[in-house]
């Protein structure tokens, strides 16, 4: 009888630990993602006039919800944007604006593929629905290059000649911390770049601290120009910071996973050309032409 008794025990344990394995296959995190725009240009080197700073939301948050499984995966916002200035004024549409042209997702949609660190991002544009095919990369433009205020589009060749890009440094420290109960492991992206302001010239240098882990078994970053390896469950810059708030271990279906099927390709060229025309045809229907005017522009992450 006490062998009979051992022997089940032990079955029902290597059950238990199967149950366990398999329902930490699929589950959710949820992300917290939080942008200050001033900080943001401060780190651009670039001084606000209070005119502008009172236009623009002290800091925006939203919430994102990471859906996986053993082999894809989908990131996406599951709330409004709040911004701290209220919804009152022109604060609350720049914070919604820079968020849907900007860095850190917005009302986009993203769809990972493990096996080959595939990428998915599915977005609106002039009432038709995209989806744009890429890979997790660490991007060569640097940590805050798509937010850019008054110093004009780098790629704009119509109105300047393009700054040069920036010189990006990746260092991986021994410095950990523990993030969801997972051990993260940390690695800053340090961004140069050359700037001219008031005619003086001068190096602007960001550092984007990112916390990692290799025990969630997969490669995500809630910035997907912002990955080195690993499940990026943390990305802390200046004045941009995304950071996992909880996990539910659950299934999850391979819908929730998987992009769209009813969406019109568009390559990386193409729509940097669509948002191109789009930021020189807003930029001739401001009143008064450029001067001191905000630009946002998309691509993903921050």
């Amino acid at each position: 009888m006490k062998k009979i008794f051992i022997a089940l025990f032990g079955v029902l344990s290597i059950v238990s630990v199967a149950n366990a394995q398999k329902k930490k296959t699929s589950g959710a995190i949820q992300f917290e993602n939080t942008i200050d725009p001033a900080a943001m240009a401060s780190a651009n080197g670039i001084q606000l006039t209070d005119q502008m700073k009172a236009r623009i939301p002290s800091s925006s948050k939203t919430n994102f919800e990471l859906l996986f499984t053993a082999t894809n995966a989908s990131y996406m916002p599951v709330e409004e944007t709040e911004d701290s200035n209220g919804a009152g004024g022109g604060g609350g549409g720049m914070g919604r604006m820079m968020m849907r042209f900007g860095g850190g997702g917005g009302n986009r949609e993203y769809y990972y593929t493990f096996a080959d660190k595939g990428l998915t991002e599915v977005f609106d544009l002039n009432d038709t629905t995209y989806y744009m095919p890429s890979k997790l990369t660490l991007s060569t433009s640097g940590p805050v290059s798509s937010f850019r205020m008054g110093g004009g589009n780098r790629n704009d060749t119509t109105t300047a000649k393009p700054a040069p890009a920036p010189k990006i440094e990746v260092v991986k420290t021994d410095s950990t911390k523990q993030i969801l109960g997972f051990t993260c492991h940390q690695a800053i992206v340090r961004s140069t770049r050359a700037i001219k302001i008031l005619d003086m010239d001068k190096n602007v240098v960001e550092e984007t601290k990112i916390w990692y882990t290799n025990d969630l078994g997969f490669d995500f970053s809630p910035n997907p120009n912002m990955w080195t390896e690993g499940a990026v469950l943390a990305i802390e810059g200046r004045g941009n910071s995304s950071i996992a708030k909880s996990i539910e271990y659950r299934n999850v279906s391979a819908k929730d996973v998987t992009a769209p099927k009813k969406a019109k390709l568009i390559t990386a060229e193409e729509y940097k050309t669509k948002m191109e025309n789009m930021m020189k045809r807003f930029r001739q229907n401001r009143p008064g032409g450029g001067a001191g005017q905000v630009r946002v522009f998309g691509g993903g992450g921050n």
